[in-house]
C-alpha cells in the first residue's frame, strides 16, 4: 500500500457531488441529515395553528381587508418567514400593531394597491437586510415604541367596539368616539351577547383552577372563545354577521399602485418600518424566552396579544438583557452534566437574516393578495412554551392555514364577525400595557410615551412616531443642558449644589455661586451628575486655586467621586485623608496606597492608609465618566506630594477608571513620615460612609421594591468563602439575583444525622422548596486554602473545629485518586498542579453530593432545576464552566447573548 494513500475509508455518499477534502488540524465535517420532523414541533406548530386561525381571521375584519388575506398572511408568513428568517422559532404572521396602518391605506388607496404598497415595503425590508442595518432598528427609544403600540391599541379597541356592538366602525378614533353613543343606544343584544361571551371566555379560561384546568388549559383561549360563542350563536339561531370568505377564485391580487407618489412613498415607508422593528424586537425577544426555557418548565407567558410582548421583553436599551438573571445557567448551551434534560439548544437570531426573510415574506404575501407580515409575539410565545426545536413548526402550522383555508371554508363561515371584534378589542386593550407604563414612569420618560401614543391615535403612525422620536431628542437635550445650582450656608461652611450635567451652558451659573463663598471661608461642593466638560471643569479649578490661595479650604463630594481638581498637600496624622479609589482600580483591600511618603523599608512596603470611597459591590464601572472631583480638602500650601492609588490629578483626561499602573513607585520621595494606620473600627465605619454617601442613593429605590416584594432570587450560588471571590462581580448580578451560600472550600455536606451539620442543608431546602430557584451553581477557585489543607493534612492531627469540617472534603480527595473515574480538566490545558486538580474535583463531587439532598432530588426529576459546576481562576480573571465530559470551558465575552 502506498504511503498516501489514507488508511482509513471515506463513507460512501449517495450523491455524485464529489466530498469536500478535509483539512487537516480541523473538525471533521458534519454529517449530512435528512429531514426529521419532531414531535415537538408537530405539537408546537399545532397550537400556533389554534392560536393563528382565529387572530387572522379578525385582524382582517379589523383592517377592512378580505378575510382570506388574513389567511394568506398566515400562511406566508409561516411558510416563507418561516423558512428563510433568521428566528428559528418566531412566527409572522398579520400582526395587530399594523392593522391601523392597513385600515388607513386601504380607505385611501383601495385594496389592491395596498396589496403593491406591502409588495414595495418587502423589497424596502430586503435592502434594509442587504445593508445589514438590521440592529440599527433597536436603537429606538422604548418609550416611543411602547407608546406607538399602546396608540395601535387604543385605535383598535374603539374601532371594534363598535363591531361589538353590532354596529360599523368610522374612520377615525374621533369619529368613533363621537358615534359611540348612538351605537349604544341602537341596543343590539344578540352581538353583545355574542361579545360578552367571547370576553368572558377570553377571560377566566386562562384561570381555570385545579388540575383539569391545567390540561384545559393547553387549548388556547382564544380558540376556546370563538368556538364558544360560535356554537352559542349557531345553536340558539341568533341571527348575526358572519364570515364571508367568497370563492378563492374571486380573491383580489396586488395590482400597480395608484395614487400621488409622496403618499405611496410615505405608507411603504410606514409598513417596512412598523413591520421591521416589531419583527426585530420580537426575534430578540424569542431568543430570551428560548434561554428561560431551560429554567421555567411552562415557559414565559405573553404580556399581550400583540407584538408589544415581544418589544417589552426585548428593551432597545438592554434593560431586559441585563436581567436578574446572571450568565450562569441562562442558556442550554452552558449546562452540565449535572443539568435535568432539556430541549436541543436553537441558535439565536440572525437580525439581518431575520429583514430579508420578512422582507420575502411581505413580497409573497402583498403579491398574493395578503396582508403585511410581521413577527407575532402571542404565537411566538406559544411556539417556544409548546416545545419547538426547529424553524419546522412554524413552516407546519404555516401548511395547516393553508389546509384550513381550503378545506374549512364552512366551519369558518360559522363564525361571528362580533366574537371576532371582541378578540382583537381585547387584543387592542392589551397592547396598552401597564408594565410599560410603570417602566417609562420610572426612567421619567412618560412624556415620549404619551406625546407618541396620542400622536398615533390622533395623526397616524408614522406622525406619532415622528412627534415621539423628537420629544425624545428635546428631552435628551434638556436633561444634558438643564442643571440646578444653589448655595446656602450651615454652620458656617458654604455648600454648593449641582444637581445635572455640567456643562458650559451652566458655567456662568455656576461662577454666580461659586463667588458667593466670602474669602477665607470652608466650601463643600457637591457634584450630582455623570457628565462634566472642559470648560465646567476649569471654571472649578481656577475657582479652587484661588479660594484656596486666601486662605479658605474645598470639599469636593458628590455621587461620582475619584478626580481631584488640584494636588492637595498631605495631611497630619490626626487628619482625615481624602483620597479615593476607583471603582475598580488597582488597589490592596481597596485602601490607598501612601507607601511612597516615607523611606522604603521591608517594614513599611506594605503599609496602607484607608479610603474607602466607592462601593465595589455596587461601582457603576467604567462605562460613564463622571469628572466630579473627590472630597478633597485642600488649603494655600504649595506642597505636592503623591497621590493616592485610584485617585487622578489634574491632568489626567476624566474617568473613573485607572490605566492599570501604579504611579506612586515613580514618586518622588519626601521625608514626611507615614502616619500610622487607622483601626479596624474607623475603616469599617469610612467604608459604611461612603456607601451611604455615593452609593445608597443609586440603589435606594430598587432596594425599596426588594423590601416590599421579599426577594425571588433564580439562583442559589455556592461557594467558596475566600475573600478573592466577589459574587456579585463575577456574575454580573445585582441585589436579589442571588441566594448565596459560602463557606470554606465550598463544601455540601452529604444529608443525614451522620453529617454533623445542618447549616447548609437548611439553606438548600430553602432556596428550593421555598424561594424555588430554578439552578443551583457550585464555584470553586484557584488557590482554594481548604483543598491545600486537605492535600497536607497528616494521619493523626488534632480535630479542631476546621479539621472536623474539611472532612467532607474527603470523597473529593478519594475521587481524584481513583484511577477508575476520569478527571476533571480545563479545556485546553492539564491542571496547574494537584491542588487545582482538586479543586476542579471537588466541584464535581460537590455536585454529587447535591444530588443526594431530597429536595435537589425532587426539583430535577420535576424538570424545575438545574446543577451547573464553575471555577473561577483567580490569577486569569478568567471563569469556566463544566460542559459534557467533566471539561471546565472558557466563559468568553461572545457566548454571552446581546
Amino acid at each position: 500500500m502506498s504511503a498516501c494513500v489514507p488508511t482509513r475509508t471515506t463513507q460512501p455518499t449517495d450523491s455524485a457531488t464529489p466530498e469536500r477534502l478535509h483539512q487537516p488540524h480541523s473538525p471533521p465535517p458534519a454529517p449530512r441529515r435528512r429531514f426529521h420532523l419532531a414531535g415537538a414541533d408537530v405539537s408546537a406548530s399545532i397550537a400556533v395553528f389554534l392560536i393563528a386561525l382565529p387572530l387572522s381571521l379578525g385582524i382582517a375584519l379589523a383592517t377592512g381587508a378580505p378575510l382570506q388575506a388574513g389567511l394568506v398572511a398566515a400562511a406566508v408568513g409561516g411558510l416563507v418567514a418561516g423558512r428563510f428568517g433568521g428566528s428559528a422559532l418566531q412566527v409572522s404572521g398579520p400582526a395587530a400593531g399594523l392593522t391601523v396602518v392597513t385600515a388607513d391605506l386601504i380607505h385611501r388607496y383601495g385594496w389592491r394597491t395596498t396589496c403593491a404598497i406591502t409588495v414595495l415595503a418587502g423589497l424596502a425590508q430586503l435592502g434594509l437586510g442587504c445593508l445589514r442595518v438590521a440592529r440599527t432598528a433597536l436603537a429606538v427609544s422604548p418609550a416611543i415604541v411602547h407608546g406607538m403600540l399602546a396608540g395601535i391599541g387604543v385605535t383598535i379597541a374603539v374601532a371594534q367596539l363598535h363591531i361589538v356592538l353590532g354596529g360599523t366602525p368610522q374612520s377615525s378614533v374621533l369619529a368613533n368616539l363621537l358615534a359611540l353613543p348612538a351605537q349604544v343606544a341602537a341596543g343590539r343584544p344578540a352581538a353583545l351577547v355574542v361579545s360578552a361571551l367571547t370576553l368572558t371566555l377570553l377571560l377566566l379560561w386562562p384561570r381555570l383552577p385545579g388540575r383539569a384546568g391545567r390540561l384545559l388549559r393547553k387549548v388556547p383561549a382564544a380558540l376556546v372563545a370563538v368556538s364558544g360563542a360560535t356554537a352559542v350563536a349557531s345553536l340558539t339561531g341568533l341571527t348575526l354577521s358572519r364570515v364571508e370568505l367568497p370563492s378563492w377564485s374571486s380573491h383580489a391580487l396586488a395590482g400597480l399602485p395608484e395614487g400621488p407618489a409622496l403618499g405611496l412613498v410615505a405608507a411603504v415607508l410606514t409598513i417596512t418600518l412598523v413591520c421591521s422593528v416589531q419583527s426585530l424586537l420580537g426575534a430578540v425577544a424569542v431568543d430570551k424566552l428560548v434561554a428561560a426555557r431551560a429554567t421555567s418548565p411552562d415557559g414565559a407567558e405573553p404580556t399581550d396579544g400583540t407584538g408589544s410582548a415581544a418589544i417589552g421583553s426585548a428593551s432597545p436599551t438592554g434593560s431586559a438583557a441585563t436581567g436578574s438573571a446572571s450568565p450562569i445557567g441562562s442558556t442550554t448551551a452552558t449546562a452540565s452534566p449535572a443539568t435535568a434534560p432539556s430541549a436541543p439548544r436553537v441558535a439565536r437570531s440572525d437580525l439581518d437574516r431575520e429583514l430579508l426573510g420578512q422582507g420575502a415574506a411581505n413580497i409573497v404575501s402583498g403579491a398574493l393578495g395578503g396582508l403585511p407580515i410581521a413577527g407575532v409575539a402571542v404565537r411566538s410565545s406559544a411556539n417556544v412554551r409548546a416545545g419547538a426545536v426547529s424553524r419546522n413548526s412554524t413552516m407546519l402550522h404555516g401548511v395547516l392555514v393553508v389546509v384550513a383555508a381550503l378545506l374549512m371554508v364552512p366551519i369558518l363561515e360559522l363564525i361571528p364577525l362580533a366574537s371576532l371584534a371582541a378578540l382583537v378589542m381585547a387584543v387592542g386593550i392589551q397592547m396598552v400595557s401597564l408594565h410599560h407604563i410603570r417602566t417609562v414612569t420610572r426612567h421619567r420618560e412618560v412624556l415620549v410615551y404619551a406625546v407618541t401614543t396620542l400622536g398615533v391615535v390622533f395623526l397616524g403612525v408614522l406622525q406619532g412616531v415622528a412627534l415621539g422620536i423628537a420629544v425624545a431628542v428635546a428631552t435628551a437635550l434638556h436633561r444634558l443642558a438643564h442643571t440646578r445650582i444653589t448655595h446656602d450656608e450651615k454652620e458656617g461652611v458654604h455648600h454648593v449644589r449641582v444637581r445635572g450635567q455640567l456643562t458650559f451652558l451652566a458655567v456662568p451659573r455656576l461662577s454666580r455661586a461659586l463667588h458667593l463663598v466670602p474669602h477665607g471661608a470652608p466650601a463643600v461642593v457637591e457634584l450630582d451628575g455623570s457628565f462634566m466638560d472642559h470648560a465646567a471643569y476649569e471654571t472649578l479649578q481656577d475657582w479652587q486655586k484661588t479660594h484656596t490661595a486666601h486662605g479658605g479650604t474645598v470639599e469636593f463630594g458628590g455621587r461620582r467621586p475619584g478626580l481631584r481638581i488640584a494636588e492637595p498637600v498631605i495631611p497630619h496624622a490626626d487628619e482625615d485623608a481624602d483620597c479615593r479609589c476607583g471603582p475598580w482600580t488597582p488597589w490592596r483591600n481597596h485602601q490607598c496606597d501612601l507607601t511612597s511618603l516615607a523611606p522604603t523599608t521591608t517594614g513599611d512596603a506594605d503599609r496602607r492608609r484607608t479610603d474607602t470611597a466607592t462601593s465595589t459591590e455596587t461601582a457603576t464601572g467604567p462605562g460613564t465618566h463622571a469628572p466630579a472631583p473627590a472630597p478633597t480638602r485642600t488649603t494655600g500650601a504649595e506642597n505636592t506630594p503623591p497621590e493616592c492609588a485610584g485617585a487622578k490629578s489634574a491632568d489626567v483626561p476624566p474617568d473613573d477608571t485607572d490605566d492599570g499602573r501604579n504611579r506612586d513607585t515613580d514618586r518622588k520621595e519626601t521625608d514626611r513620615k507615614e502616619p500610622d494606620p487607622p483601626p479596624t473600627a474607623h475603616q469599617l465605619v469610612r467604608g459604611i460612609s461612603a456607601f451611604q454617601r455615593n452609593t445608597a442613593p443609586l440603589v435606594r429605590d430598587e432596594l425599596e421594591r426588594l423590601a416590599r416584594e421579599g426577594q425571588r432570587p433564580s439562583q442559589l450560588f455556592l461557594t467558596c468563602a475566600d475573600s478573592r471571590l466577589v459574587t456579585s462581580m463575577i456574575t454580573s448580578s445585582g441585589p436579589g439575583d442571588l441566594f448565596v451560600v459560602r463557606n470554606v472550600g465550598n463544601l455540601v455536606p452529604l444529608p443525614g444525622e451522620d453529617s454533623g451539620d445542618d447549616s447548609v442543608a437548611a439553606a438548600i431546602e430553602y432556596a428550593v422548596d421555598v424561594l424555588q430557584v430554578r439552578s443551583i451553581t457550585v464555584c470553586g477557585h484557584s488557590g482554594c486554602g481548604a483543598m491545600q489543607a486537605l492535600l497536607s493534612a497528616e494521619p493523626g492531627e488534632a480535630h479542631t473545629p476546621l479539621k472536623r469540617w474539611l472532612r467532607h472534603g474527603l470523597p473529593s480527595l478519594e475521587r481524584m485518586a481513583d484511577d477508575g473515574r476520569p478527571w476533571a480538566r480545563l479545556a485546553g490545558r492539564a491542571a496547574a498542579d494537584a491542588v487545582e486538580q482538586l479543586c476542579l474535583t471537588n466541584v464535581v463531587q460537590q455536585l454529587d453530593h447535591l444530588r443526594a439532598h431530597a429536595s435537589v432530588d425532587r426539583a430535577l426529576r420535576a424538570g424545575a432545576l438545574e446543577l451547573h459546576g464553575m471555577y473561577f481562576h483567580v490569577g486569569e480573571a478568567q471563569a469556566y464552566l463544566l460542559t459534557e465530559g467533566k471539561v471546565f470551558d472558557h466563559v468568553r465575552p461572545v457566548d454571552v447573548p446581546a
